[in-house]
């Protein structure tokens, strides 16, 4: 009897062990990142004072909605959206499609040099670039200077703040986002090329008509990603304009910072996350869904 229970305990033993090499993703996840999910979709709903959470229903997403400035930041935030993330992913495409052709030596190189940006932190960079666009003793308006141009305002103009910083930000994703495509790009079959060819196709025709349609998936899902970090840009305003001039460059993820560091109202920048964490989701799925998924 005692040797047939054996086996049994072993196969138990054996049932357990894999929930077991599991169990520390599950237990990092839970207190790491389920825990402050749950915990700041509560303080939404309170008042968080002293130390202490007043429970306060909906007026902390009442507030936001009947706050000028929060509504600021989120135009603010939808206009780097809207010019940056299409003009980047051009860029990156282009780029990726150029680096690719077998007319290009040492592409390996290219590849590196572009990628290279996404490796820098964030504070770095954008503390290097507040350098190169200083007004008075920056080198691009010392550059400008030469070829007869004046001194751009780049911090104290709303329209040139945003400028700035939608060349700073597609500066270091350009890259990334190109190599991203550029992987996409060398899964295309070289016999779809050569059929172009022998039709009459031309470079502009094949790039709409067979790179594009091709890169869909690949396209959509660098969307996705740049989306989703767009809309939580925060490290390039706060460093390169702190916002200004006149809260034009403010963004809403530099919004809820100010009001959960600035002001101490965590119940309020808890409900703006939620919010921002909504309007990602929304428009990741418009944009899933009006691409077919990606689908070529």
């Amino acid at each position: 009897m005692e040797e047939a229970k054996q086996p049994r305990f072993k196969l138990n033993k054996l049932k357990l062990s894999p929930y077991i090499f599991i169990l520390p993703f599950f237990l990092l996840f839970g207190v790491f990142m389920l825990y402050p999910i749950i915990y700041s979709l509560v303080l939404s709903f309170n008042s968080w004072t002293a130390g202490e959470m007043t429970f306060v229903g909906l007026d902390n997403y009442k507030q936001l909605f009947t706050d000028s400035l929060f509504w600021k930041s989120l135009k603010n935030t939808g206009i780097y959206l809207i010019i940056q993330v299409p003009f980047m992913l051009l860029l990156s495409t282009v780029v990726a499609v150029i680096i690719n052709s077998n007319k290009v030596k040492f592409n390996y190189l290219f590849r590196v040099a572009f990628f290279l940006p996404a490796l820098i932190d964030l504070v770095t960079y954008s503390i290097v670039f507040s350098l190169l666009f200083n007004e008075s003793n920056g080198l691009i308006n010392h550059l400008l200077g030469f070829i007869g141009i004046d001194a751009i305002p780049w911090k104290t103009d709303g329209f040139w703040a945003k400028i700035m910083i939608i060349s700073v930000i597609t500066w270091r994703w350009m890259g990334y986002n190109c190599v991203i495509i550029l992987s996409g790009l060398q899964n295309i079959s070289e016999d779809i090329y050569e059929s172009a060819d022998l039709d009459g196709a031309g470079i502009v025709k094949k790039f709409f008509h067979i790179t594009l349609p091709m890169l869909k998936p690949i396209l959509l899902f660098c969307m996705i990603l740049s989306t989703i970090g767009t809309l939580q840009l925060f490290a390039e305003p706060l460093i390169l304009t702190g916002g200004g001039p006149s809260n034009e460059t403010t963004s809403v993820m530099l919004y809820l910072y100010e009001k959960a560091f600035g002001s101490f109202n965590f119940g309020l920048a808890s409900a703006g996350a939620y919010i921002v964490t909504t309007i990602i989701a929304v428009i990741s799925f418009l944009q899933i869904k009006f691409t077919g998924g990606g689908e070529i």
